[in-house]
């Protein structure tokens, strides 16, 4: 499932859920006006054994979070251009699902594999929109509906917290790209001290959907807000996601 945002470089602290210079935004900006790039993920999905739906989130967001802090990524590594391409454009991720032969040829391919508990995610450097790759572009991006077969335990409060809407029902590779964008901001609102930190610890993070009262006490907190730019699933300008990381309350 596809996710669209507008971002930019590295955002200042956000010091409420809207400020006028949030690099997310849902109507049109200069930055639409540059080359469209998509970051692609890939969850293997099969048969007999799906992943359940919490961890395949969690995994998706660590993948993101990988590709970002992967020396590839950063300064002139082989991937650095094409990450500040898409950083400089819209913020578009893309999950699709893949089995058994399709697995195998998606791994072949340049790009990250993250594993979690029951989830595999495999994170590509970002690609312009038309220019996917057969062994990609051939993958379905609808039948990634999964499920958790137990409760969920409670989030790890000393850690990262991805929290998702109650309010927006989101099939699981919609799901998916928006705790991608969650740990993403994140990430943009860390010191390089924080970031490394992070890394090194592995990016610890859970993904967790709170009641109605506390999202609403968690969008207006100041910490970073996705807001989803409506072309899949959902209304434009919907809150999906919250990113509560401890270097971030304030």
């Amino acid at each position: 499932m596809s996710s669209d945002q507008t971002a930019a470089g590295n955002p200042e602290p956000q010091d409420s859920p809207d400020p006028p210079e949030s690099p997310f935004r849902v109507e049109p900006t200069p930055r639409d006006e540059a080359p469209q790039y998509v970051l692609p993920l890939v969850a293997r999905i099969e048969r007999a054994e799906p992943p359940h739906r919490t961890d395949a989130l969690e995994t998706a967001a660590r993948s993101v979070l990988v590709m970002l802090g992967d020396e590839r990524s950063l300064g002139d590594g082989e991937w650095a251009q094409a990450m500040r391409d898409w950083q400089d454009a819209r913020i578009r991720k893309v999950v699709r699902r893949a089995r058994g032969a399709e697995w195998r040829r998606a791994e072949a391919l340049p790009g990250i594999t993250v594993t979690g508990k029951s989830a595999e995610v495999r994170v590509f450097p970002p690609i312009p929109l038309d220019g996917w790759p057969k062994e990609l572009a051939k993958l379905q991006v609808s039948g990634t509906d999964l499920d958790d077969p137990e409760p969920v335990p409670p989030a790890d409060a000393t850690a990262p917290v991805l929290w998702m809407s109650p309010d927006v029902d989101m099939s699981a590779g919609k799901a998916m790209a928006q705790a991608g964008h969650g740990a993403q901001l994140a990430w943009w609102e860390l010191s390089d001290e924080e970031r490394v930190a992070w890394r090194d610890a592995g990016y610890p993070l859970s993904v967790r959907t709170p009641d109605a009262a506390l999202w609403r006490e968690l969008v207006a907190s100041g910490l970073p807000v996705v807001r989803d730019a409506g072309f899949t699933e959902i209304a434009p300008g919907s809150c999906t996601v919250v990113a509560d990381h401890p270097a971030l309350r304030r």
